[in-house]
């Protein structure tokens, strides 16, 4: 900051002094708010060379008045604003109060002077920033800046907000040809101003203009919700589909009631945040790259925790489901209060890679974030990775066998429990990554997987026992539906008709949407 103030000042001695007089510094420096934003507006429209540097020093509260002159005052030089001259300060010199308003009129003149930079990145966020704050005062200098405009999508940007000025004006032939003009807008800054004239304006024949307008902005918006709701659905399915991979493993193979499986992925969230906090530690300069890192660690811890559960526990307890589920709920509340001795009962925060924040905008109204798209891929990966696994290994020909036919497996040398071990630690390896997933779109806490478990065992059920196709269908199908029926609905309501179609459907065809085949399945 004392860097940039000190180049302030090596700027103001640079200027020439026909740039800003003294006399236009010291209007736009004291006196009340209306007078200075008058003369603020005055030579924002002149395009005043030195202004710019003026307003930064400003906002920076490093100017003094005294005897109707203005100073800039940075690591004790004096300059008197306007000509760039070294000065004395007097002794009288008050510090320049900007409040509230004035601060934000300052900083639109900021907005609306870089529409005149030389370059195209400077004009696009001056547009972006001046699109709510510009006013009637401006309007001169966006005429200015339309007419030097050579870049057409500025242009065009430039001529709606041009027409968002006009259609507040006193004039009803100026409002007219604006609401006309706004009709060609993207924005949904427009929609929202079109409507809030609609409401205010008096005048018929404008008003008609205003609603076609209104009529044409939504029509192109809907676009960018429709495919909005389409992403948010397929990322919320993607997330389900991730819980419910390793649930159908455990569920289907092995027929276990896990509801513990949600601790699981908590787990293996946890994981993810301790491998935050060791990059953060130990190698802070890596940071980004802890993500990578925690992927195999997540899994690997989460693994390691089935494997317990399922040799200490469930193995004894195969062929009762009633049990089994009793017991899962049990070590469930077990892992949470765990999680919670070790780790408190308040959620972590864990941070996303700067790789993976912000996203991409695709329309208007419509941007995608760069960490749901990475769900979105990753959870095709760990797809593709059980499909190969599952198809094409040995590991996944037993898995298959004992699906299948347990009792012939056993019988042909397959070592059903060895099967069960390592087909449940894989179930809470995927669930671990889950975790790790979901770790990059919100917080991480001890109840983080009581939020997924039911809807996993919907996914599981919809989909067919066992069928790895079946849950990719139902995952993807239940969050996008379910996102839709949320539009209208709201998110109780959705969640309840959800498990209805769920339950009506299950009573009509028992075995899922696709059934599991083979010689027991048949019989």
């Amino acid at each position: 900051m004392l860097l940039r103030l000190v180049l302030l000042c090596l700027s103001f001695l640079a200027l020439p002094a026909s740039a800003l007089t003294p006399e236009q510094a010291a209007a736009i420096a004291s006196g009340d708010s209306e007078a200075r934003i008058a003369a603020l507006n005055d030579r924002v429209v002149a395009g005043d060379a030195g202004l710019l540097v003026f307003l930064q020093a400003l906002l920076s509260d490093s100017v003094k008045v005294a005897g109707g002159k203005a100073y800039v005052v940075i690591d004790g030089k004096v300059v008197e604003a306007g000509s760039g001259a070294a000065a004395t300060l007097p002794a009288d010199a008050e510090d320049v109060i900007n409040n509230n308003r004035m601060r934000r009129e300052l900083e639109s003149a900021q907005a609306a002077l870089a529409l005149l930079s030389d370059q195209r990145d400077v004009r696009a966020k001056a547009l972006l920033d001046l699109r709510d704050q510009v006013d009637e005062g401006k309007l001169a200098l966006l005429e200015k800046a339309e007419a030097r405009e050579t870049d057409a999508a500025l242009k065009a940007q430039l001529g709606v907000l041009k027409s968002a000025v006009l259609i507040s004006s006193a004039d009803k032939d100026k409002r007219l040809l604006a609401a006309r003009s706004l009709a060609a807008s993207h924005e949904p800054a427009t929609r929202s101003l079109l409507l809030e004239r609609l409401t205010a304006e008096a005048d018929p024949l404008v008003k008609a203009a205003i609603q076609t307008s209104l009529d044409a902005v939504q029509s192109r918006l809907a676009w960018g919700e429709r495919f909005g709701l389409l992403f948010t659905g397929a990322s919320l399915g993607s997330i389900l589909l991730l819980v419910a991979l390793g649930l159908a493993i455990t569920y289907g193979l092995m027929g276990v009631i896990n509801m513990a499986h949600g601790e699981l992925m908590m787990i293996g969230a946890y994981a993810t945040y301790m491998v935050q906090n060791l990059f953060r530690s130990w190698w802070p300069a890596g940071f980004d790259a802890y993500i990578l890192l925690a992927i195999p660690v997540s899994f690997i811890v989460s693994a390691a925790v089935g494997v317990l559960l399922e040799r200490t526990v469930i193995r004894w307890l195969y062929g009762r489901p009633l049990e089994t589920l009793l017991a899962t709920w049990g070590i469930s509340l077990i892992l949470m209060q765990t999680v919670r001795t070790m780790f408190g009962a308040q959620n972590v925060g864990v941070e996303n890679p700067s790789w993976l924040s912000g996203g991409v905008q695709v329309l208007p109204n419509l941007t995608l974030p760069y960490n749901r798209i990475a769900i979105l891929v990753f959870a095709a990966l760990v797809l593709a990775g059980m499909a190969w696994l599952i198809a094409r290994t040995r590991l996944g020909l037993f898995v298959r066998g004992v699906t299948q036919n347990r009792r012939m497996a056993s019988c042909v040398g397959v070592n059903t429990a060895r099967v069960d071990m390592a087909a449940f630690a894989l179930g809470a390896g995927i669930a671990g990554l889950a975790g790790c997933a979901l770790s990059q779109i919100g917080n991480v806490g001890p109840d983080l997987g009581q939020s997924y478990i039911v809807d996993s065992f919907m996914v599981v059920v919809l989909g067919g026992v066992g069928q790895l196709t079946g849950t990719v269908v139902a995952a993807l199908g239940l969050g996008v539906i379910n996102k839709f029926l949320e539009g209208f609905a709201g998110a109780v309501l959705a969640k309840i008709m959800v498990l209805v179609f769920i339950v009506v459907f299950i009573q009509k065809r028992p075995q899922g949407l696709f059934a599991l085949k083979g010689r027991s399945a048949e019989a």
